[in-house]
């Protein structure tokens, strides 16, 4: 009953609920208006609360003893280097780089771009601003230069901060000439440019404009931290659009450092003292929320890694990086953990490791298909905590609370609604829909605390992207449906569930059956346009190392498959070997680029593909098969 109870009183009392999670953080002044309308008539939280967030990330623990505890293990695989800061490291380095900040010019409100590679001066870097009340935007290190330039017009930061370059596997990229690039292609240009020069590749400097981070920090006069209200901007990141343009996501402080100290022990079971790692970039949300700032609201120590799930050096490397830092809890995407099932299918690499002190692997950023969920705790023994949420939101709508009341978990489902998030599916004409029917996955107003209230410097399309389609309600863009017991199926977004001859249905739920066969690694399935039953579905499969299939046959298994757990009405006919499959970088697989390129549309590459040369080659592939229309 306790996670009934915390629920409950969430949705029915739901000031109340976040006044008393509120207060397990060390605010200058507690705010007295604890759920507010702003002047767009949107819920806010702690509006006249003043606090900082760098403080009660780090100076705070420092005076309540934890000083010398590790705040953050610096681990790059691709460098060979390790290094761990002690919260009063951090602090002091924090706090000389938001000297060096303001001595450019920065002050509260002003926003800083931060494109930088997975260094801890990135997390200095987003630290050091949010001391001096400053709103920074981390840009993925490596975007490309139009990409960039996008995000620096409508941010319009006075200072960038970036890195001579980033380093992936056996390549060095240099990030100061797509720097260079992009300022030149951007409206505005920033006052100045902060470079830290890495070794691997020296960047020229642009003389009046740039200043190398070392000697700026040389130089530097520690600052003291900014008082902001509770509504005041720590961030602005941005999220792909379906027009095109990206949308800058707003997180504020009150809100977002209330939620995430509430999460790290209620989701996460984390409690001070404990060394967290999510497995992620601070390019992406989980990075901003739980590589740096939700494990230091908590007094956790955090790794900082750079590095791959295989190839730096093996399939072994996120066995060595738990068991080194003695990680409780590792959080990752699942195609991290397919990577490693299809790079060391018997896991040998994992056999010379201790991993004693690892007790929960936490899933998210895409659907956790249930044979990469069943694979991952047969393999450790450990409960697999499949959790879903969204950048918009900054932590997660649906999970399976260890801190709480731990459940027994349902492959394919990302379990209970968190606390705060008032979960319902709804019918395109927005009515409730009963159990195990599928709809549209929609939250009921009020958002709880960390959620988006606008879109930078555009409210207008936050109302018309989120709020418009149902009256009072948050419409998250996916599909999906609760069974009897409560529990949340998400199964995609809401075009990926397909239309075939006049039938809905999921290509999650045929993903998950493909995914099954033992000979298959990775999969997706999209659905095409036909002309007699509108859309078909296709499958895609890449193959485990060493898998030796004929390929008609195991099309023929596949289809038996999908036709024996769902039906002929599948009309699931069609499964092709690829060599690898277009993702982003955080791993999330671009089925509407592979819809696209079947139904012969022209598409953009998106500046989040991860690996490019994948296009063609898929393409390739399907036109082989006579799969793209003309």
């Amino acid at each position: 009953m306790a996670y009934l109870d915390e629920y409950q009183k969430s949705i029915t009392d739901p000031a109340t609920f976040w006044k008393e999670k509120a207060e397990a953080l060390e605010w200058f002044k507690f705010p007295q208006q604890i759920l507010s309308k702003d002047e767009n008539g949107i819920d806010r939280w702690f509006a006249d609360g003043e606090m900082n967030t760098c403080h009660m990330a780090l100076d705070y623990h420092i005076a309540a003893g934890r000083g010398d505890q590790v705040a953050i293990y610096y681990d790059s695989p691709v460098t060979d280097t390790k290094k761990a800061y002690t919260y009063t490291e951090l602090r002091d380095q924090v706090a000389l780089f938001a000297g060096v900040l303001k001595a450019q010019g920065v002050s509260k409100g002003d926003r800083v771009v931060v494109y930088m590679p997975m260094v801890p001066e990135a997390a200095i870097a987003m630290l050091a601003c949010s001391r001096l009340g400053a709103i920074h935007s981390v840009v993925f290190g490596g975007f490309a230069p139009n990409e960039l330039a996008v995000r620096i017009d409508d941010a319009e930061p006075k200072v960038i901060v970036s890195s001579s370059c980033g380093i992936e596997i056996q390549k060095v990229i240099p990030y100061k000439p797509l720097l260079d690039e992009a300022i030149n292609l951007s409206a505005h240009k920033p006052e100045k440019c902060i470079v830290f020069q890495r070794p691997q590749a020296e960047a020229s400097m642009v003389e009046g404009r740039d200043l190398d981070w070392n000697e700026a920090m040389a130089s530097a006069t520690p600052a003291d931290c900014v008082p902001v209200n509770g509504t005041d901007p720590l961030y602005v990141l941005y999220t792909s659009g379906t027009t095109g343009k990206p949308k800058g996501v707003v997180r504020d402080n009150g809100g977002h450092a209330t939620a995430l100290k509430y999460s790290m022990k209620a989701i996460y079971d984390m409690d001070p003292g404990d060394v967290f790692w999510a497995a992620s970039d601070v390019g992406w949300v989980v990075g901003h929320s739980y590589i740096v700032y939700g494990p230091l609201l908590a007094g956790l120590s955090s790794v900082f890694y750079e590095g791959k799930p295989v190839r730096t050096p093996d399939a072994g490397a996120f066995w060595r990086v738990a068991e080194e830092y003695g990680v409780k809890g590792l959080f990752s995407a699942p195609t991290a953990f397919r990577a490693i099932k299809k790079e060391d299918p018997n896991s040998e690499q994992l056999k010379p490791y201790d991993l004693s002190k690892l007790k929960y692997i936490f899933m998210a950023g895409e659907r956790l298909d249930p044979p990469t969920y069943h694979w991952v705790k047969d393999l450790l023994g450990l409960p697999v905590v499949d959790h879903w949420w969204q950048t918009e939101t900054g932590w997660a709508i649906c999970a399976n609370l260890m801190g709480i009341e731990p459940r027994e978990a349902k492959p394919g489902s990302a379990t209970l609604p968190v606390p705060g998030f008032n979960v319902q599916i709804l019918d395109n004409e927005g009515n409730e829909v009963g159990p195990n029917e599928q709809g549209n996955v929609a939250i009921k107003l009020p958002l709880p605390p960390s959620c988006l209230p606008t879109v930078w410097g555009d409210f207008e399309r936050f109302r018309t992207g989120y709020l418009n389609e149902y009256a009072g309600y948050y419409v998250s863009g996916d599909g999906g449906y609760k069974d009897d017991d409560g529990f949340v199926f998400i199964m995609g977004r809401t075009d990926d569930v397909i239309n075939v001859a006049g039938h809905r249905l999921s290509t999650g739920e045929m993903e998950e059956i493909v995914a099954s066969h033992p000979a298959v690694a990775e999969c997706a399935v999209i659905g095409v346009n036909d002309p007699l039953k509108g859309q078909m579905p296709l499958g895609m499969v890449l193959l485990k190392d060493g898998a030796e299939v004929d390929e008609a046959e195991l099309e023929s298994e596949l289809v038996g498959m999908v036709r024996k757990e769902i039906g002929a009405v599948a009309c699931f006919k069609k499964a092709i070997v690829v060599q690898r499959l277009p993702k982003t970088r955080s791993g999330k697989i671009l089925r509407k680029l592979l819809r696209q390129i079947a139904d012969g549309q022209e598409y953009t590459i998106p500046s989040t593909i991860d690996d490019p040369a994948s296009l063609p080659e898929i393409s390739d592939i399907m036109d082989s098969h006579g799969l793209v229309s003309r």
